[in-house]
């Protein structure tokens, strides 16, 4: 069996888009599961779109994702360099070949030219029926190709597709697909302007001298396909061409079309793994990374956004993604990008995490915040309300009445519940709690209910205050887990304060 290796190449041309983010991981979860490498190549032959920064944003996306390359840019390899600018040498010889052997041919026409061809030819192509009325070695005499060269005129190298033949291409998610070649234009393969080849040709170049065993990529890659079929044949490759599978696009959360950056800014969510600050309008989009999401969470929500374990389990830790994973339960259609399940995966991976964990999380905002508070306690508190939260960030709104008494009441919450006697009830309870030295969850809970029962009160008349005096708001777990944790001392004066603001009120 051949060796398994695939590649993620993404462009640096600016943010990793999170559609890019599950074709990397899709990527490794193929490779790992048969045992075989994860290669990262850079594609950036287009030097006009390329972007300072982007590709380190790559390399830190994958590796906050655990997303973990064997060989590539940042590792190295047998088959370095893995950025195709630093290639160069490599494929013009390559370039060379296919025009000595008929199969690519030297193109001059400038953009002007080609626009005014687009203007006079309706739906004009650049093939086999209009070739011979343009500026190309075809047309021309070597004598007048080889003046022009000479003479330092840009040119283009174009691959030549022969029309009327069908064209097949098996791919792993899609089945067979039959393409009439007569559809394809002959794409440019290199420009001399800059010496670079362009995608088409780097990336079938490159996928074959580094073994690449399957090209799994995304669905806007397949109209390309066919032409990288005809590429393979073209030097003689076909055998040992790569097999492919073009994944179904990550779409709008209501269904209808790409999901795009736009999309998560009228929505209010990411579509970048980190956040990324535009190094031209110096903008910064949001990153999952910075929002409080954890890579586990966003690792197993993408993996289930297109391919489908064939269970109704949905919490998935990597190896058992690695051991689950197979192409043939990806989709064909497209899955729309349900943000809200994204939110619930992260719940769900803080609830698995230890007290202590988060406790140390959590910790790291309440020095911030210049708290500072016992580790013992700070994992009570934890234990009490990471049930509440779906963030890290989520505690301190749901906790910070642990750290600071109530500047204020809520007002619908205080009118409610505030009735005549609440201030002497308030009062009583003060009193009989400034007597109680145990000061324990049992303990005081035992003592108020007898003391209520004693009294004839209504227990919610009398519950509803103390947590409205305790927490500012009818919100927090058990009344009498906060009162130990915050002491008798300031359980007392909170419900002194309620006291002296209502009735003042």
């Amino acid at each position: 069996m051949r060796n398994i290796r695939v590649r993620f190449a993404p462009s640096p041309t600016g943010a990793l888009h999170i559609g890019g983010v599950r074709t990397a991981l899709y990527n490794y979860l193929f490779a790992k599961k048969f045992g075989g490498a994860m290669i990262l190549r850079i594609e950036d032959t287009d030097s006009a779109r390329f972007v300072s920064g982007a590709e380190e944003y790559i390399i830190e996306s994958l590796r906050w994702l655990n997303i973990k390359i064997d060989e590539g840019v940042g590792i190295g390899g047998q088959h370095a360099p893995y950025r195709q600018s630093e290639r160069k040498g490599i494929y013009k010889q390559y370039v060379d070949f296919l025009v000595e052997n008929n199969a690519a041919y030297i193109a001059f026409d400038t953009p002007e030219e080609l626009d005014a061809r687009r203007a006079e030819i309706p739906n004009f192509q650049y093939d086999a029926s209009t070739r011979m009325k343009m500026k190309n070695s075809l047309s021309l005499s070597k004598a007048e190709v080889e003046e022009l060269i000479n003479g330092g005129k840009n040119y283009v190298v174009r691959f030549k597709i022969e029309p009327n033949q069908e064209v097949e291409v098996f791919d792993l998610i899609r089945g067979k697909i039959v393409v009439n070649s007569s559809v394809l234009d002959d794409k440019v393969l290199y420009k001399s302007a800059d010496n670079l080849p362009t995608y088409h040709l780097a990336n079938i170049v490159d996928d074959h001298l580094m073994e690449i065993s399957h090209v799994i990529r995304g669905e806007e890659w397949l109209p390309s396909a066919p032409l990288h079929v005809l590429l393979y044949a073209a030097f003689g490759w076909a055998d040992s061409m790569p097999q492919f599978a073009h994944l179904p696009l990550l779409l709008k959360p209501g269904g209808n079309g790409k999901l795009s950056k736009r999309d998560g800014d009228r929505l209010g969510f990411p579509v970048f793994p980190l956040n990324w600050k535009d190094p031209k309008t110096a903008e910064i989009s949001a990153g999952y990374r910075e929002a409080g999401y954890f890579p586990e969470a966003l690792v197993n929500f993408l993996a289930l956004l297109g391919w489908n374990p064939g269970t109704e389990q949905e919490i998935f830790a990597m190896d058992e993604l690695i051991q689950l994973f197979s192409l043939d339960r990806v989709s064909k259609s497209g899955a729309k990008f349900d943000y809200e399940k994204a939110k619930w995966f992260n719940h769900k991976y803080l609830q698995m995490k230890t007290d202590e964990e988060i406790t140390d999380e959590f910790n790291k905002i309440l020095i911030e915040k210049n708290i500072i508070a016992d580790t013992d306690t700070l994992i009570k508190i934890v234990a009490l309300m990471k049930e509440r939260a779906t963030f890290i960030a989520d505690l301190w709104e749901q906790c910070k009445f642990f750290f600071t008494a109530p500047q204020s009441y809520d007002e619908k919450a205080a009118r409610k519940h505030w009735k005549e006697d609440s201030a002497q009830q308030m009062t009583e309870l003060a009193k009989t709690l400034q007597n109680i030295d145990d000061f324990t969850a049992t303990h005081t809970e035992a003592v108020v209910m007898q003391w209520i029962t004693d009294n004839g009160y209504s227990l919610g008349a009398v519950m509803n205050v103390l947590r409205i005096a305790l927490a500012g708001a009818s919100k927090g777990p058990h009344l009498f887990d906060i009162m130990e944790i915050i002491g008798k001392n300031e359980t007392l004066q909170r419900i002194n304060k309620i006291v002296e603001i209502m009735a003042s009120g």
